[in-house]
């Protein structure tokens, strides 16, 4: 198992200490997510909601309401929004209509959550694993998805990927009789908290609170829990939302909280919101994909959580990923990115699961949904091909079914002659490469870019509203999509 002891000579493991690992993982994260960001037009319906809401933000100088045109928008917390601004303001402007500024702070939050995961498994496992850690989040299918969409989930991967490196300290320092990690620990752990509300509201308490809890009920030792700092930390997390929420309550008269929570949250938690339903086992299925391409070391880091659950790091891990990952199973409403706050433990397990040789059942499993895994990508190559391709999408879509093909038949290949983390390093290039080519394709998928193409066609005649050549605002007939309002303009 390992790397080739050539390699090991060339990569000695001081390049992974100190910044350099979380620095490693991060610049993964980056490479993984920039083809999104630069490649695809915005998309819908999510991503232009939030895109033209933060537009909106600009245009009328008003920071505390959350609009789409004239409908208030009260789903979410402000925080995304505040910083898909300043990236507008710091690297394009409002007028330009140009979706891929809207996108950075997405890719901010996934190279956070690499690098904080890289951080948090480096301390618990060594360098070089916290490196491998942080590579499998980068790179993983989800992730580097959500690191070019316009929306919460990246930026909420790193949030709670930072607490929870930072908690990890924590518990692992009292658990194992260390001396405690200083302030600075705390302080990242609640700023970790305080960021996670400020984008996606009561999600990063859930993780954090069921952590806790499930911490708690297996060791039988809670009073560690009243050294977090929780009386200037809840303080930091009220001063970070605690100024715009009072604002918006006051603006809304109180109506904000009600759509949010009665109107998004509790609706979501009932019953399959938005027809966004499933039966629990959803997530699971989709583990393979989602988690690609280091889908083929989840045996192995399943198997080393359940056989090293004593030790403080393996069961920090497993109470993060356990009751976070069931509830949202059993959550009526589901979609793909859900369970995105727990990857990080997992890409904790599998990382650490590659400090010692791999079993043979884990192998052969492994092997076995890393070809699952690039046979679900071919699928999914395959169906968007036949129903939206056209001849000049032939090659990419080629491209990108080979390289998940190959990369799968390569990683297994190595996994089963015992070359894990050889298997693993293989298996992430190879999978980072389909990804981008998957990108190019599904931005030459001409029928899912209507609203670019009406753009175009607006410019082309001098009638686009953005660039005052035309005397009013564009109405359309048949044909409402929020990437048509974000792309020409407010009065659409």
């Amino acid at each position: 198992m390992g790397l080739p002891s050539a390699m090991k000579l060339v990569i000695d493991d001081r390049w992974f200490e100190g910044w350099r690992g979380p620095a490693i993982a991060a610049l993964i994260a980056l490479i993984a997510g920039l083809p999104t960001v630069l490649t695809l037009g915005p998309l819908d319906r999510d991503e232009s909601r939030f895109a033209q809401a933060s537009a909106q933000m600009l245009e009328t100088r008003d920071f505390t309401s959350i609009s789409f045109q004239d409908q208030p928008r009260h789903k979410k917390p402000v925080g995304i929004h505040w910083l898909q601004a300043v990236s507008v303001s710091l690297l394009s402007d409002v007028e330009h209509r140009d979706i891929r500024p809207y996108r950075v702070p997405s890719l901010l939050g996934a190279m956070l959550a690499a690098a904080a995961c890289a951080w948090g498994a480096g301390l618990a496992f060594g360098a070089r694993t916290g490196v491998l850690a942080g590579a499998i989040l980068g790179a993983s299918f989800l992730l580097s998805s959500e690191a070019g969409i316009a929306k919460t989930d990246a930026m909420l991967c790193g949030a709670v990927t930072l607490a929870m490196a930072a908690l990890s300290r924590l518990y692992i320092a009292q658990r194992d009789g260390l001396d405690p990690p200083g302030k600075r620990t705390k302080l990242l752990f609640w700023g970790g908290v305080a960021l996670g509300v400020l984008i996606k509201g009561p999600i990063i308490a859930l993780v954090v609170g069921l952590t806790l809890v499930a911490l708690g009920l297996w060791d039988r030792k809670w009073r560690w829990m009243s050294r977090l700092g929780w009386r200037w930390g809840l303080a930091l997390v009220l001063l970070g939302i605690g100024p715009w929420a009072l604002a918006i309550t006051v603006k809304t008269d109180g109506a904000f909280w009600g759509a949010a929570l009665g109107g998004d949250l509790f609706p979501k938690i009932v019953g399959g919101h938005e027809r966004h339903g499933g039966w629990p086992g959803y997530y699971l299925l989709l583990a393979p994909l989602l988690l690609f391409p280091a889908t083929l070391l989840i045996p192995a880091g399943l198997s080393m959580g359940w056989a090293h659950r004593n030790q403080s790091a393996i069961r920090f891990a497993l109470c993060w990923l356990i009751p976070t990952w069931i509830a949202f199973e059993l959550f009526p409403t589901k979609l793909w990115h859900y369970t995105l706050p727990t990857f990080g433990a997992l890409a904790w397990l599998m990382a650490a699961s590659l400090t010692q040789p791999l079993g043979t059942l884990s192998r052969r499993i492994g092997a076995g949904l890393m070809a699952f895994g690039a046979l679900m990508v071919t699928a999914l190559v395959i169906y968007g091909f036949s129903e939206y391709g056209g001849p000049g999408d032939q090659s990419w879509a080629a491209a990108t079914i080979a390289l998940a093909l190959v990369g799968a038949a390569v990683g297994a290949f190595m996994l089963l002659n015992r070359m894990a983390v050889t298997a693993l390093v293989v298996s992430l290039v190879f999978g980072i490469l389909a990804h981008a080519s998957l990108v190019k394709l599904i931005s030459g998928l001409g029928p899912l870019w209507v609203a670019p193409r009406l753009e175009a066609a607006l410019r082309e005649e001098g009638l686009h509203p953005m660039s005052g050549e035309a005397g009013a605002a564009v109405t359309l007939a048949g044909y409402s999509e929020p990437s048509a309002v974000f792309l020409i303009g407010t009065d659409t």
